[in-house]
């Protein structure tokens, strides 16, 4: 425990509101990244990597956005994606491996609301089985989101600063090249072959290829 006997600094959230993107941001780490797939209502599919993403159940599978406004951009300052998964109420969670981030940066340019990412970025759309908006063939792992739920979360000055997402995943498709098994038989994803990349903070990404396997640890009743 390196840090135990150092002293700490104290940050209130009240009195740092403004300035308090960069610690947050590389304190919660590392954070998965989702490269959503939405398609607008007028049919253009749009493509975009949030990482305040994560899952939040599994039966049914839920996952979780934070889609945060952008001071500058038009109207209430919604992105693209926020607004198609509130309009057509559909979303594609794209994993991003190792062998895509470059093609999935590219997707975080300042494109129009209609004006298709996937071509910049080089990226194959591929049909997905249940949503309309497509699955990116170079990702190893899909999952086909309905939106169920949407709260916004509201500033001092009563404006929406971000929203959260709650989507059902509907249909998971992953690579036979990641696919494994649990102790148990149970499908999982062998995460060496993935090679997920995560988010730590602007500008860096954390790449994970090693593990630590721990099981968990049991309490024992003292008699």
């Amino acid at each position: 425990m390196p840090y135990k006997d150092q002293p700490f600094r104290t940050l209130d959230p009240a009195v740092w509101r403004h300035k308090l993107y960069p610690f947050v941001v590389t304190a919660v780490v590392p954070r998965p990244i989702a490269l959503l797939s939405t398609v607008s209502k007028e049919g253009v599919s749009n493509l975009a990597p949030y990482s305040f993403f994560n899952i939040m159940s599994c039966d049914p599978p839920y996952v979780c956005i934070g889609a945060m406004t952008t001071r500058g951009r038009p109207g209430d300052g919604t992105k693209d994606s926020q607004q198609n998964i509130t309009e057509t109420g559909e979303f594609v969670v794209n994993v991003i491996s190792h062998w895509m981030l470059e093609a999935a940066n590219v997707t975080c340019g300042d494109y129009e609301h209609n004006e298709s990412e996937w071509e910049a970025a080089n990226l194959t759309p591929m049909p997905s089985v249940k949503v309309k908006p497509p699955r990116v063939a170079e990702s190893a792992v899909h999952l086909e989101c309905v939106l169920r739920h949407q709260y916004p979360i509201i500033n001092k000055e009563g404006k929406t600063h971000a929203t959260i997402l709650i989507g059902e995943v509907i249909m998971m498709h992953a690579s036979e090249g990641v696919m494994g098994e649990d102790d148990k038989g149970r499908p999982c994803i062998e995460t060496e072959q993935l090679a997920p990349i995560s988010r730590l903070g602007n500008p860096r990404y954390g790449l994970t290829v090693a593990t630590i396997d721990m099981e968990m640890a049991k309490h024992e009743t003292l008699t």
